[in-house]
């Protein structure tokens, strides 16, 4: 069996992670205009750095929760192929242990250089001062994630692998966020089932063929223990 999973903000919240946006529009206390657009790190590059300064050491503070886990899990005892696809930009995936992880959004424990494209690994806080020792060039590292207005990494992969799928599974995500949104709809129309674990009903929840709701730190390893036929 070919298993697809997506997941969004829902799956990495209970692990303290804060979800993109509130309900007055704002992230974290700024407008998404300002902290995840290409003109707003034009425009103020020190805020755009601050911000995401910020994000990445209160990643480094978390750790990932029982869902990672049981989809780590999944991917080692799984007879068949898992793909597991995340609009996360946080690596708590990999810390629970899966191997490979499509980062649709990017990762915020890396920095890319805006002048030659070089990405490196990157933990400690980022500036204006830092150099790309690739190219050194000047004022040229920015956070290695996907803003608004920039399209998303992986999209030949990713329509690849729904095409295959037998069952895709979103969990966590908000069925807001395009081209995300759409994914349902293209394993769908590939023959896969579909099956929607959520906290509450996201924007795409009526194209699902299943719905689960509750916390992924329970409903996604009740899930895998099903998958792998132990319960």
């Amino acid at each position: 069996m070919n298993i697809v999973v997506l997941t969004g903000a829902g799956i990495s919240a209970e692990s303290g992670i804060p979800v993109f946006r509130g309900a007055d529009g704002l992230w974290e206390g700024h407008r998404v205009e300002d902290v995840a657009t290409p003109e707003g790190f034009a425009r103020d590059p020190q805020l755009v750095h601050e911000f995401y300064n910020r994000r990445r050491a209160k990643l480094l503070e978390v750790k990932p929760n029982a869902a990672h886990g049981a989809l780590a899990r999944l991917e080692r005892e799984l007879d068949g192929q898992l793909t597991l696809i995340t609009q996360n930009i946080d690596d708590l995936h990999e810390r629970a242990g899966s191997r490979e992880v499509i980062h649709m959004h990017g990762e915020l424990l890396k920095a890319r250089c805006r002048q030659c494209g070089a990405v490196v690994a990157w933990r400690e806080d980022l500036s204006r001062a830092n150099l790309c020792k690739a190219c050194g060039g000047m004022d040229s590292m920015r956070p290695h994630v996907v803003w608004f207005g920039e399209m998303p990494f992986h999209l030949g992969w990713i329509e690849r692998e729904l095409n295959r799928a037998d069952l895709f599974v979103a969990i966590g995500t908000s069925g807001q966020v395009y081209p995300a949104a759409g994914f349902v709809g293209a394993a769908k129309e590939s023959g896969a089932r579909t099956l929607e674990i959520n906290l509450d009903p996201g924007g795409t929840s009526r194209d699902f063929d299943e719905h689960r709701t509750g916390l992924a730190s329970e409903q996604v390893p009740a899930w895998v223990d099903e998958c792998l036929g132990k319960r």
